[in-house]
This record gives structure tokens, sequence and C-alpha cells, in this order.
């Protein structure tokens, strides 16, 4: 079914993100799997490309165009493509509402410009060991101490936490008030007692950096708050559904790639003397897959446009990231069977794709908890 959510100027996007990531990515994935991160000449090129922070203003070096059919274009790309690991989902989709609506004109100034030329690198640091889809449950305190914030605590699954620069923290800045007592405060490179924990040993993701942050006693600037002090739980429950949207069209791209190089697999790999896809078992296998994910685009590009337009709602975003994680995963796993076992060798790329989708039905919170959501909405 022919999509018609784009128009001509996201049609040249993509043949930008795609010459990038084939030009900057691809070539490298292999070696970013073994060492478990991306290099940053990759995030540099990215820059340089227009490939990072389109929505910020011109002023800071950004596009001023607020588009989500862009972000879109980029998971999209990038799992068509076949790269790995560069987080800048992360940095287009999840950070920049953060970056762009909860700052003061010196922060952006201070900030914006790095980020967009992909000299800067972002995190998010919300997950705790003890607190992960229940974010009301965080420990990491910040107290005021004159002109500065000292932070203690611990953040675990933290994407882009060995390589970021700046990392926005979820903290209690008023323990006794619970979540109205979280604020986010900046933390950058450098910082005093900012330490890097663990890269987290996954498994799938390899490229992708995953680690765990330590606070001891850091002090950071005063200004370092975003937004405002003992909102930081609004604010994040702001920019949710969004991030699950990005999940959702991830989902989606991943299972799509999944099927592409299967049935490409199915047409040139023989059995009993003709290609497996000419099982009627495999065929129909083929043709669910497709039916499905053909019918999970046509929700997902109207969740899409809803963003685009401002509608979206939490609900929505909730039931697309639940139905393209699971659809998607129940996909991909069904592509791998029909690899028989080539699917299970890691030169493969249906291993890797099976590797790295199983954590979409967790983070930015577990299929349960969108279920959730979903069941709330309808009164019960």
């Amino acid at each position: 079914m022919r999509r018609t959510i784009f128009a001509e100027e996201h049609d040249l996007f993509r043949e930008t993100a795609r010459s990038y990531y084939l030009r900057e990515c691809v070539p490298y994935s292999a070696e970013w799997e073994r060492e478990g991160q991306v290099g940053r000449a990759a995030w540099e090129a990215a820059g340089k490309a227009g490939l990072i922070g389109w929505e910020f203003p011109e002023e800071y070096g950004g596009q001023g165009v607020r588009d989500f059919r862009y972000n879109a274009i980029m998971a999209e790309e990038m799992a068509a493509t076949g790269a790995v690991g560069i987080g800048l989902g992360l940095q287009n989709d999840v950070v920049p509402p953060y970056l762009m609506n909860l700052t003061t004109p010196e922060q952006k100034a201070r900030w914006l410009p790095g980020v967009i030329a992909g000299e800067t690198i972002c995190a998010l640091a919300l997950s705790e060991p003890a607190a992960g889809s229940d974010l009301k449950g965080i420990r990491t305190t910040a107290r005021r101490e004159g002109d500065a914030w000292v932070i203690d605590g611990s953040k675990t699954f933290i994407t882009n936490g060995i390589l970021a620069d700046l990392v926005i923290v979820a903290c209690k800045t008023d323990p006794a008030a619970g979540h109205k007592g979280i604020s986010l405060i900046v933390v950058e490179r450098g910082a005093e007692g900012f330490e890097r924990g663990r890269k987290l040993d996954k498994v799938g993701m390899k490229a992708q950096d995953t680690a765990e942050l330590f606070f001891r006693e850091v002090r950071v600037p005063a200004e370092n708050l975003i937004g405002q002090e003992g909102r930081g739980f609004y604010h994040m429950m702001g920019n949710l559904p969004t991030e699950r949207l990005a999940i959702a069209v991830a989902a989606l791209a991943s299972a799509q790639r999944a099927f592409d190089v299967t049935l490409e697999y199915a047409r040139t790999r023989t059995a009993f003397g003709r290609p497996i896809g000419e099982f009627q078992a495999n065929r129909f296998a083929l043709a669910d897959i497709k039916a499905k994910l053909a019918a999970a685009r046509v929700y997902v590009d109207g969740c899409i446009m809803a963003l685009v337009q401002g509608e979206l709602t939490a609900e929505e975003a909730a039931a697309a990231k639940y139905w393209t994680t699971e659809t998607g995963w129940a996909a991909i796993d069904r592509c791998m069977q029909l690899f028989g076992g080539y699917g299970y060798v890691n030169e493969y790329e249906i291993a890797r794709i099976w590797r790295d989708s199983r954590v979409q039905r967790v983070f930015g919170g577990t299929s349960e908890i969108m279920q959730e959501i979903v069941g709330r909405s309808l009164g019960l």
C-alpha cells in the first residue's frame, strides 16, 4: 500500500539519511558490535549532514523544522540499511523536547550548538536499579547548596551512557514530596564525582553503549536545572508519548528489515530441489507477516500524523508501541525460524535483528505497562 504521509522534502531527506548510514555506519557495524560502542566520528558526520537537531532554532545551528516524519525516516533508514548502534534516535526523538521546551535562552546557547553538530552526545538518566517503569520510585537525590546542586545516587540501563557529554538526570530535590519532588538537572562530562560504571553486557544491541552511571556528591551549577523544580515527573510524562511512538516506528522498521532479508533468503535457499519459499507453509508464513506489517504501518503512520498535528494521545502512543513491538517480535522470530540453523549463526543479519529487537518490548515502558495505559482509557 502506498504511503501518503511524506512529501518531496521528506523523500530528499530520506536519500540523505540512507547515504549517511551506508557511508558512515554500515562499514563499521562489525567493529562497533565488537567494541560495544559507536565511534564519535559517525556522530560528527551526522551533524555535518544535518541529521541531528533539525527542530532546534536556526540561531543555534538547527533548521527550525518540527516534523516527526523526519524522525521516522531516520529510524526506518537505519533499519533498512542494516546500520547498528548509533543512538541518533535518543538524540533526535527523546532529548529535544527537554532541551527545547524546558531550557532558558542561556542554556540553549550553551548546549544546543554542540548537540546539533554531533559533538555533544546526550543521555537521559531516568532508570535506576530499583526503579524502571515506576519513575516515582527513583532514589537519586539533589540538594541545594548555595549556587550549586549536589547529586547523589545511581542510574542504570542508560543509552549513550559511556559516550554522553550531557546527561539529563532525574533527581529527588524534595524526597518527602514523592513524585512532586522530582526535578531534572543536567550533568556535564568532567563533573567531579560523576563516574561511568559498567558498560552493560546485553543480549542484543551490542553496538549501542548502555551503562551504569554513578553520582557521588556531584556538584553542578544551580543553573543546570531544566524546567521547573519539582515538576520533573510531569515533564517526563509529557514526553513519553513521543518516545513510545519512536520505539514503535523503530520496531516496525526492524520487523520490515527482517522480512526483507528473509524473503530474499526464501527465494534463493533451496531444499529438496526448490526454493524454500515455494513450500506452502513458508509462503503462508511470509504472507501472514506481510499482512500484519502492512496493517501496523497504517496505524503507525496515523499516529505519526497525529503527533505532527499535535493530536497524539498517550493511549494511542501506548497502543502503537504495544502492537508493533509484540507483533514485530513475533514476525522476526518467525523469520529467524525460516533460516533454519543458519538463523542461529551470528554472521547472518537475521540473528542480530532477533537479538536487538527483544528489548523493544521492555524499554520505554513494558508491554504490560502499555496494556495498563490503554486499559485505563477504557474506563476500567
